[in-house]
Formats: structure tokens, sequence, C-alpha cells
């Protein structure tokens, strides 16, 4: 049972003492590898690694081919500033392989799952010979994992997977404690900048997560594309997190007074604390048709655009 540490109870100075000199006491006078994918819990354990490592830690960033446009050299370049030093490594022609013609949710996870873990950081941490892994996993992967809600591709033991069997190293895991509201406030007093404790929550499959059915190439251009604009637009609002999905059917649309066969973009936008409930943020129409506007301008191939007024349960944050 994992003992939760609240926000309202956490003391962050405390709190990342005792991770570095848990860090530092696994590693020993080893080294460690860090999963850094730009999001806040992946940033806030690299910001605690480095500080209790140094340069004993050696960061890395998997471009996998699912992230955001630019993400990788953006993230690259802010940690470079705090003195880290940030390793981009291409593997996105294993992620592609990877999920050819799968459309299941769940296989889809276990795949980028497989391919993250097994063969893309097994492989780093053969070449390298460290011995552990540090990544963000915060209580509420595990909670909806354990739940059955979905499966989070970050966690393990919870599921009676041993790391050290299945892929041939440790994974530590600063952050299990915590939910994303006390993530932030560790992230703040770690010293990583505003644009990176506080950016809106990114799945761990990426991209991957916002496209039902089967993740191709042409479909992740779409998406990405998509995404562009509603972080755009939707940045400064407060809202927790807001994304572009990509729906699979083809829908019926019109242009130069013809039928045209295209793509659905669903945009949400939620309000929440902690993830595990969420209601969908009341976005003023104007904006809502200045968007559908853009994407529809912009992104090839769309003809439709929706936004989701469900709320969590029973939908959930994420549409894969």
């Amino acid at each position: 049972m994992i003992r939760e540490i609240k926000a309202q109870e956490l003391n962050t100075e405390q709190f990342i003492s005792e991770k570095v000199n848990e860090i530092r006491a696994a590693v020993g006078d080893g080294t460690a590898i860090n999963a850094l994918s730009g999001g806040v819990d992946s940033s806030v354990v690299t910001m605690i690694g480095h500080l209790a490592l140094g340069d004993r830690l050696r960061t890395v960033f998997i471009q996998n081919g699912l992230m955001r446009e630019g993400e990788a050299e953006a993230v690259a370049a802010v940690f470079t500033k705090l003195g880290v030093k940030v390793e981009i490594i291409d593997a996105q022609q294993e992620f592609l392989d990877a999920l050819r013609g799968i459309t299941d949710p769940e296989l889809k996870r276990e795949a980028v799952t497989q391919t993250f873990y097994k063969k893309v950081f097994g492989r780093i941490v053969r070449e390298s010979g460290a011995k552990y892994l540090l990544q963000g996993t915060i209580l509420t992967d595990i909670d909806e994992t354990v739940a059955g809600i979905k499966r989070q591709h970050n966690v393990f033991a919870q599921l009676g997977i041993d790391p050290q069997e299945t892929f041939g190293y440790h994974i530590l895991e600063p952050l299990i404690q915590l939910r994303k509201d006390g993530v932030r406030m560790t992230g703040r007093a770690a010293g990583l900048p505003e644009e990176m404790f506080n950016r809106i929550p990114f799945p761990g499959p990426a991209l991957a997560a916002r496209i039902i059915g089967e993740v191709t190439q042409e479909k992740l251009d779409t998406v990405r594309k998509a995404t562009v604009i509603v972080e755009k637009l939707l940045a400064g609002r407060g809202a927790f997190q807001y994304m572009a999905i990509l729906h699979d059917d083809r829908v019926t649309g019109m242009r130069d007074g013809k039928r045209d066969f295209g793509r659905q973009i669903e945009v949400r936008c939620w309000d929440s604390v902690d993830a595990r409930t969420a209601t969908p943020t009341r976005l003023p129409f104007e904006l809502l048709e200045k968007m559908a506007a853009e994407i529809l301008d912009n992104v090839p191939g769309v003809v439709s655009v929706t936004y989701n007024i469900a709320t969590k349960p029973p939908s959930t944050i994420e549409a894969v």
C-alpha cells in the first residue's frame, strides 16, 4: 500500500531531500538513466535526479514520433539552461512499427510500453551499464491501472511485473506518493521554471493516446497539427488539460460544393485538480467557432470539429 502525501501536507523541501537521499542510496557510485518526456512528472523527476546524482545521471529524451511538434528540441533547450544535458534518441520507426495494425486501446498502450522499456531503454541500459531507470510515475497512474480503468504505461510492480526480471534494470519512482498538484509544488521547489512545472499533463503514449484506431504517420501528422491550434487557443484559460482527438471513422463533409469524406477532430478541455474526476470547461462559443475554423482551414482532410461535454466519469480525460 502506497502512503499518499496530499498537497496540503506536503513539505516540498523535506520531500526533495528525502528523495535525493533515497536515489543516492539506491544508485551508490553507479549511474542511472533518466527518462525525460517534457511532461510535468518526468521534468520534476529529472530535477530531483540531477540534484541527487549530477553528471552520474544520464538524461535521455526518446523521440518516438508521437510527440508534439518540436517537443524534443524545446524541452532539451529548457533543461540545458538548467545545467542538465539532454540526449535526444531517435526511435520513431521502432514505435511506428510496433503500433502498425493495432486498434485496441490497451494493446496500443502495451505496444508503446514494450517498445519503450524493453527495446529502446533495454538497449540504452545494456550499452551504458546502468542498473537504474528514473521515471515519473505518480499515484493517479497507479490508481487507474489497478482499478482497470486503463493501463498506464509506467506501472509495473502493482501488476506483479518485476522490471529487473522483465527488462533487466530497476525502476526508481520518486513521485509515486504524490498526485499532480503535489508534483507541481515539488517542481517549483526543485527549481523548474513555471513553463515546465505548470504545463498541462501529456500522456505517456503521447499522441497515440489521441488517435482512435490504428496509429499511422498520416494520422499523427493530422492530430499533431490540430494539437498546435488547440493548445495555442486554450493556453492561459486556467484549464487543467486540453487536447485534440482524431476519430477513426470518415465523416461526410462538403468542399467546393461536392461531398468530401474527411476526418473528425474532437476537442476536449477539462477542469480538474488531480485528474481523478473532471468536468468540461465552459468555453465561450465564439472561441469554439474560432478553433473549429482554424482547424478546418489548416489541417488537411478534416471536415468536422466537435467539443466533448461529458464529465469524468464516465468519460476519461484522454480518449484511448
